[in-house]
């Protein structure tokens, strides 16, 4: 069992967020730099480690819904700016749910906006573990546009739950727009397989945005359960 798992087993607890983007990068997946800040004098020096402009959020067992706790700051300049954000979140969450156990707040730089793409993982009582590919935005949300595959994956799966989603002319590229690396929404379902076969003890996976670029992606948001 990997140690990270092993962790928040015994705390009877999912992974936090910047657990789950440890194991990612541990397994190859592409993450933007992040810190995890447990005290408003961490973020003095913090434009050494990680590029403003950036985002911050809760870091909380006890929160699931970021935004609604008002736990998420976006576009954040400076270290001034990030004081502020500092205390402004930790304020809210503690206003939202007194009890909730703060682990911090994770800080990582934030990068520009491509296209779109959800990774998930869940366990299907008949078939076990299940992966699934889609657009992310309105392609998932309202026209379902997704696939699936029963793990583990073969490279040729990988390929063929890309290319059947409706949406795959979109990352071809259409009306001359420049094609979108495929090839790495490929290695990364490849590697999420490895990582959910290598680690059994994980539910659920949800990648989501993961940011899909003319060459490489970046997981922007990740939640494992156990």
């Amino acid at each position: 069992m990997h140690k990270i798992i092993e962790k928040a087993k015994k705390e009877k607890r999912s992974l936090l967020e910047t657990e789950a983007k440890e194991l990612l990068r541990e397994y190859g997946i592409s993450v933007p730099d992040f810190k995890l800040i447990k005290s408003e004098d961490e973020i003095v020096g913090l434009a050494k480690e990680i590029n403003f402009p950036i985002v911050m959020k809760i870091v909380s067992p006890d929160i699931i819904h970021k935004t609604e706790a008002g736990g998420v700051k976006v576009g954040i300049k400076d270290e001034k700016e990030a004081k502020a954000a500092y205390q402004d979140i930790i304020y809210k969450v503690k206003k939202y749910k007194k009890e909730a156990k703060i682990s911090g707040i994770i800080a990582y730089s934030m990068i520009p906006q491509g296209t779109e793409i959800i990774i998930g993982i869940m366990k299907d009582p008949h078939f076990g573990p299940v992966i699934m590919f889609g657009l992310g935005g309105i392609f998932v949300e309202i026209l379902k546009d997704i696939s699936f595959r029963i793990l583990p994956l073969e490279e040729r799966d990988a390929e063929e739950m890309i290319s059947e989603i409706k949406g795959y002319q979109i990352l071809k590229g259409i009306r001359g727009e420049t094609p979108k690396d495929v090839k790495s929404i490929r290695d990364v379902l490849m590697k999420i397989s490895q990582l959910v076969m290598d680690n059994p003890e994980i539910k659920e996976i949800d990648l989501n945005p993961v940011f899909l670029f003319n060459q490489g992606l970046q997981v922007v948001d990740a939640r494992m359960i156990l």
